[in-house]
């Protein structure tokens, strides 16, 4: 008996976060991933396009067992991630930036993984990636409710633009611990794949650190102990440095675009709180951002020097 897992896209008419999920695509960026690196991915088997046999496109992967660190409450509010030993903890850190160090080494991104490239695009990659992203924000605010502070996150990130790109990697998109599944604190399968790219490592890394410090800003508001010792940023940056040989740059610029990612992505999914009811469309649009303040520090240049970087 094979014990399968069946990833479908969900119905433009369910207000999804993401104009679209191409299933086909993630489906070969999970095989291409397993067949260059030795990276846990799930075995993904079939896939089809045809939208009208389930409703979706859909693929069918292989089931794997395992702990997977919750979002909902997240897992730094008490989960079996607090109750774990600091030494436990430091090993799930650990292995978690080997993941990213190995997806980021497999060569030639850009030829193994063009499926991830727009054709005769002759933009950076990062370059690219932010292009997406304001694309992806521009989608998100259709429905007439702008937002001025994502926006001058654009801007921002335009007038401090990197001189030094770096190089063009795999980047698994959504990388954080929530997305991987564990067992005795060590992967066993990377997840959710919908929003991989060719990108810098720093993108990954960067969202990696600012995931957790959006969860750890939660708790502190909550006056909640949180999980501060966890994935500092020169902790995270020294160990992806050990185990990959390269060492990360322009952090607070990758931490503030991270911040403004997940800021779209935030700004989306309270749309569909008030679509389904949840919640009320606040008078400032910015509201729908949760971490708006955090952004508001970045953009000000004062976050990391309050919660810190050791």
């Amino acid at each position: 008996m094979h014990r399968l897992v069946v990833r479908v896209a969900p119905e433009p008419t369910s207000v999804p976060v993401f104009p679209t999920y191409d299933l086909v695509r993630q489906f070969e960026t999970m095989r291409l991933v397993a067949q260059h690196s030795d990276v846990a991915v799930p075995n993904a088997l079939w896939v089809e396009a045809d939208p009208t046999v389930l409703g979706g496109e859909f693929f069918v992967m292989e089931r794997v067992d395992g702990q997977v660190p919750p979002d909902v409450l997240p897992y730094n509010f008490g989960s079996w991630v607090t109750e774990a030993s600091d030494a436990e903890r430091a090993r799930l850190q650990r292995s978690a930036i080997g993941v990213l160090a190995d997806l980021h080494a497999i060569p030639d991104a850009s030829v193994t993984f063009e499926l991830l490239a727009v054709p005769g695009d002759d933009r950076s990659a990062l370059r690219a990636h932010v292009d997406a992203t304001r694309d992806y924000y521009e989608w998100v605010a259709g429905d007439g409710y702008r937002h001025p502070l994502l926006e001058a996150g654009f801007d921002w990130l335009e007038a401090h633009w990197p001189d030094d790109e770096g190089p063009t990697v795999l980047s698994w998109g959504d990388a954080r611990i929530g997305n991987m599944m564990f067992r005795d604190f060590e992967p066993v399968a990377v997840l959710d794949w919908e929003m991989a790219a060719l990108a810098p490592p720093e993108v990954d890394l960067a969202w990696t650190i600012f995931l957790h410090r959006f969860f750890e800003d939660i708790a502190a508001q909550m006056e909640l102990p949180g999980l501060p010792a966890m994935f500092r940023r020169a902790e995270v940056e020294a160990t992806y440095a050990e185990l990959s040989g390269y060492t990360p740059h322009h952090m607070d610029w990758h931490t503030a675009y991270a911040a403004l990612r997940h800021g779209v992505v935030m700004a989306r999914v309270q749309r569909r709180a008030v679509h389904y009811g949840q919640t009320e469309m606040p008078a400032d649009p910015d509201d729908l951002v949760m971490h708006r303040a955090t952004i508001e520090e970045m953009l000000a240049g004062t976050y990391w020097g309050r919660v810190g970087t050791d």
